[in-house]
């Protein structure tokens, strides 16, 4: 067993604390002790599982699965507390236990790389899909989500911060290992590989694989229908009053990053993404 704890330089909030070190990745301290616990955890061939590396689109990723898989209503999805549809697996809350006794078909989520999901996934036992978003305004994203929270206390530069996401040290790793590792696997007949950006560029494409992939059947009304919720689901997720302006839009980076820092960027996605042929829009 690969454990150790990996001390973080001495930032604020979170960066103070101690890292949990699982095989090399760093993760949070929560997932200390149930690793193995996870790997052997019961997979269902019911189960749709939901995987991104953080702050790729999750929580309207899981909107728009609900309602395809579903059929539900977006202005129901308003109403619900969608996160207790989709509990997380490596969270403290509701734990594994509970997860585990959830009536099928469940819907779980993980932020955990491939190689640490249930051994069960690996074997093509229930469905998984991974979306993947462009790794600067993903970096924007985090470092906003760093800040906002109480218990992360997040109080660095930006440049500090992007700095950190390109030495593969936050949480869950590395996102050039977490995105190709999948990548590697997206033709598994298990597997459907997303992309953040097409659900602006080209929804109507990505619900119909989403219809597909999930095995929901529908007439072309019904298509057109489930597509236009959607569109409502992402236009409430980007545009809701409560978020920062654009927080969802594509090409969030260009407000925060520098001239030099991009070029940092570039350099090192070109040297970690290199031999990888996996692209992304990094603006619409």
């Amino acid at each position: 067993m690969a454990e150790s704890e990996a001390e973080t330089p001495g930032t604020p909030g979170e960066f103070e604390s101690k890292y949990f070190e699982f095989h090399g990745v760093r993760l949070p301290p929560f997932c200390r002790g149930k690793m193995e616990d996870i790997a052997d955890f019961p997979v269902r061939p019911s189960d749709v599982w939901i995987v991104t590396y953080p702050k790729s689109g999750t929580s309207l990723l899981q909107e728009v699965v609900y309602l395809v898989s579903q059929g539900a209503d977006p202005d129901e999805i308003g109403l619900m507390n969608i996160d207790e549809q989709l509990p997380v697996l490596e969270y403290p809350q509701p734990g594994l236990d509970i997860i585990k006794e959830l009536t099928s078909p469940r819907l779980i989520k993980s932020h955990l790389p491939y190689r640490f999901l249930p051994s069960d996934l690996h074997n093509g036992d229930s469905k998984v899909i991974y979306m993947a978003r462009n790794p600067k305004d993903l970096v924007v994203s985090y470092y906003q989500f760093h800040r906002s929270l109480r218990t992360m206390s997040y109080r660095g530069t930006f440049q500090e911060f992007c700095r950190r996401f390109m030495n593969d040290k936050l949480g869950y790793g590395s996102w050039f290992e977490h995105v190709q590792e999948f990548w590697e696997h997206r033709m598994d007949a298990n597997v459907l590989f997303l992309k953040y950006e097409d659900m602006h560029r080209d929804l109507v494409t990505m619900v119909e694989q989403l219809a597909r992939f999930l095995g929901v059947s529908c007439d072309k009304a019904q298509l057109e229908s489930l597509t236009e919720h959607c569109h409502q689901l992402v236009d409430q997720c980007c545009n809701a009053e409560a978020l920062p302006v654009g927080r969802g839009r594509v090409g969030l980076w260009k407000d925060i990053f520098t001239v030099s820092m991009n070029e940092k960027f570039d350099l090192v996605y070109k040297q970690k993404m290199g031999k990888c042929d996996l692209t992304f829009d990094f603006y619409l």
